[in-house]
């Protein structure tokens, strides 16, 4: 589907706001089922219709009445709680000092396009985007306030995750969370694509219902999402070669065991394996970046690209690919999050899959109808 080099995604301006909608929810053991995936599949057009066979069915159930939704979910120990609605993307921002929503990297536009088509002929946003922000009091406030009574429903679903969710309808509450996100700046997390179809379904139809799309909101203050790194596996590249490039760009190299280079793994530094031999590349990040972007461009510098390059969300998967003499794996440290919001306000992009935030929340906990 990516054809080309990424291109920047759109800004929109505040005041943000989620507004309230019907919840469709499958099921706690279908959420988090894969087969539960072919409710959207082709035929794209026939999925309103699929979905309320699954309501009369009892697979699936939608709300009478709008909310905007607090949810909470556990994955692996994690606890995360946010606020889902439908989030207002219809002011395009006109300067960057009117930017409320930043992308962190940037979005292919054809995969835009096919986004934006399937959820018009789909009728439906999926799944909620996420956003992340450190969040004011007064919605944390509300949080509590809300988690005070009983979810209106709590399960574990099939891939393990437990979830509670409540719906908030009380208009003082939804009054205090419009003001706490007004003037809020939101990083995207999640969903960059899915962001940017939102934005392109209000520019060709700016009726009420493709003015805003799915969202979940982050407080990073209250339950953060764990950020981890994306490592780098380059396919076709000997190690000698990558090293000989991080060192003409300035890095210090030095060869290591397997045994150090978990604890080598620092803001400056990354390690470089081919799975039989091992080496560190120290480099002096200038403030204002992440190593992530200096390790794309030192790989750029190799005297033949690498035929392919692959990601991998853990060292495990990045080491386990790694092959002397064909495949060597770039192990990245993690971009702290404060650095990430620095990036994207001073109005630069990182590079593709440089991060990577966790948990997600099961696909199937919140659907809504573009016509609901």
């Amino acid at each position: 589907m990516e054809s080309g080099p990424p291109t920047v995604p759109p800004y929109v301006a505040g005041p943000l706001q989620l507004t309230p909608f019907q919840a469709i929810s499958l099921t706690a053991r279908r959420v988090g089922d894969p087969a539960s995936a072919r409710v959207f599949a082709r035929p794209y057009r026939g999925v309103p219709q699929r979905l309320e066979s699954w309501v009369k069915r009892g697979m699936a159930t939608r709300d009478t009445v709008p909310a905007v939704y607090l949810h909470e979910y556990t994955d692996s120990g994690l606890t995360v709680r946010g606020v889902v609605g439908c989030l207002d993307v219809s002011h395009p921002a006109a300067t960057p000092l009117d930017r409320r929503v930043f992308p962190h990297e940037g979005v292919h536009p054809k995969q835009v396009t096919e986004l934006a088509n399937r959820m018009e002929t789909m009728r439906i946003n999926p799944a909620p985007i996420l956003l992340v922000h450190r969040g004011p009091a007064t919605i944390r406030d509300v949080s509590r306030k809300v988690r005070m009574g009983c979810p209106e429903r709590e399960y574990v679903d099939h891939g393990g995750q437990q979830h509670r969710i409540w719906a908030i309808r009380d208009r003082a509450h939804l009054d205090t969370i419009d003001a706490g996100l007004a003037d809020a700046r939101l990083l995207v997390a999640d969903g960059h694509h899915r962001y940017a179809a939102y934005v392109a379904l209000h520019g060709r139809d700016p009726s009420e219902a493709r003015r805003s799309g799915l969202a979940m909101v982050i407080d990073q203050d209250e339950t953060p999402l764990f950020l981890g790194a994306i490592h780098r596996v380059l396919h076709g590249t000997k190690l000698p070669e990558l090293l000989t490039a991080t060192s003409t760009a300035g890095a210090e190299v030095r060869k290591i065991n397997e045994a150090q280079a978990m604890a080598a793994l620092a803001p400056g530094t990354v390690v470089l394996t081919d799975g039989r031999e091992w080496a560190t590349a120290r480099l002096d990040v200038p403030p204002g970046s992440a190593m992530v972007q200096l390790v794309d461009h030192f790989v750029k510098r190799l005297p033949r690209p690498p035929t392919r390059v692959s990601f991998a969300h853990s060292v495990a998967q990045a080491i386990e690919q790694a092959r002397p003499e064909r495949v060597t794996a770039a192990l990245l440290p993690a971009v702290d999050l404060d650095l990430v919001f620095d990036i994207v306000r001073s109005g630069a992009l990182l590079p593709e899959k440089a991060t990577s935030f966790q948990p997600k929340p099961s696909l199937g906990s919140f659907i809504r109808l573009l016509d609901g």
